[in-house]
This record gives C-alpha cells, structure tokens and sequence, in this order.
C-alpha cells in the first residue's frame, strides 16, 4: 500500500463525504498525495408522460447540461473551501452507477486509496438506498478507508 501518492475521494456533497475528505487531507499532506475529489451523477429515469409501458423505464438528458454544470461548481467549491492549497487536488465528474465509476476510475487514475464517507443507514434505508460504500469496498482493486458518519475511520 506505501507510497500513497494518488487518493481518490467520493463525494455527493453531505456531510459524510466531508468528513472523509478531512480524512484524506490528513493522509495527503502526511505522504506528500495528490487529491482526486469525484462526484458520480447517477442517471435520471423518466417514465414517458404518454402511455407508460410496464417494465420499460426511459432515460433522459433533459436537465443533463445544468446537472453537469451544477456538479462541476460544487466539486470547484469544495476543492476551494475544504482542501488547503498545499495538497495536490483535482475533480472529475462521472455519469453512471456510483459505485462502478467510483472503482472504474479509481482502476484508471491509478489510485493507492480511495476513502469514502458512510451514511451510516439500516434497516429499510439500507435496502432501499443501498451502500455504495459497501459495494466500492467489494469491488475496489486497492484498499478502500471508510469514514462512517457517526465516528473515525474503519478500515475494511
């Protein structure tokens, strides 16, 4: 796992996946790492307004320029507002499934560690909302740091 030169963080802009990126600015000015802050949009289903077809769900890109937009402003802000200049930092936005593109890019940017924050839900919120945190950690080729939202960093 040493060096880590490469940390990439997930973020959906809450609270947890703040308090996992104090956590990778720890570890980033420590062995001297570079920050890749990413955010997933995950796509936007519409059912057609006319007839709607059971088991048929559409996609759509209706609102997809805003959405990018809106996205890359929040990913600028809070690499400006909670990651100090002296870290290395950059952002990339993904479209897909979050946990996928989390590890897909993790794979291609060649990261040494990708900590991520945990909502922390159970019970019907879990299985309604799912874990991307559980899934990244199954998935990922490289050690993966969760930060649960309640307390310190678990490692997995």
């Amino acid at each position: 796992m040493l060096p880590i030169t490469k940390i990439l963080c997930p973020t959906d802009f809450s609270e947890p996946s703040y308090k996992a990126l104090e956590t990778a600015n720890e570890l980033a000015e420590k062995f001297n790492a570079e920050i890749i802050l990413i955010h997933v949009l995950s796509p936007v289903f519409v059912y057609p307004a006319a007839a709607i077809t059971p088991g048929i769900i559409k996609t759509t890109d209706i609102n997809d320029i805003d959405r990018d937009e809106m996205a890359y402003k929040s990913l600028s802000m809070t690499l400006e507002e909670k990651v100090p200049d002296s870290i290395r930092s950059r952002s990339i936005l993904e479209k897909g499934n979050p946990a996928d593109e989390i590890v897909k890019s993790a794979k291609e940017e060649k990261a040494d560690l990708i900590i991520i924050g945990t909502h922390g839900f159970t019970g019907w919120r879990h299985l309604i909302l799912g874990s991307v945190a559980e899934k990244v950690v199954r998935l990922a080729s490289c050690p993966v740091l969760t930060v649960p939202a309640h307390k310190g960093p678990v490692v997995m």
